[in-house]
């Protein structure tokens, strides 16, 4: 299984970016999807993820600024990212549940200048 993030990259606070994420390989049974990130010196964090029924759940201090989608049929997640800030600067992985498993994609870096 392979998670491939695509989106990333440098962008001012205010603007958005949009993160991709497209899963391949023997995938079965979904049961969630979502978008962790880590920022230097600090943990990581779930920034939001989205289930097979398509529930969503936001870190707070993204809610109503964050975004999230899926496409079932395509295996596929979005993370459409508004009004960001110099807070939101990290590497944002892709995460995908399958089962009892889970697996991450290897990250893609989104900084916001202020």
């Amino acid at each position: 299984v392979q998670l491939v993030e695509s989106g990333g990259g440098l962008v001012q606070a205010g603007g958005s970016l949009r993160l991709s994420c497209a899963a391949s390989g023997s995938i079965f049974s979904i049961v969630a999807m979502g978008w962790y990130r880590q920022a230097p010196g600090k943990q990581r964090e779930l920034v939001a993820s989205i289930t097979s029924g398509g529930r969503t759940n936001y870190a707070d201090s993204v809610k109503g600024r964050f975004t999230i989608s899926r496409d079932n049929a395509k295996i596929t997640t979005v993370l459409q990212m508004n009004n960001l800030n110099a807070e939101d600067t990290a590497v944002y992985s892709c995460w995908m549940r399958s089962g009892s498993t889970n697996y991450w994609g290897r990250g893609t870096q989104v900084t916001v200048s202020s």
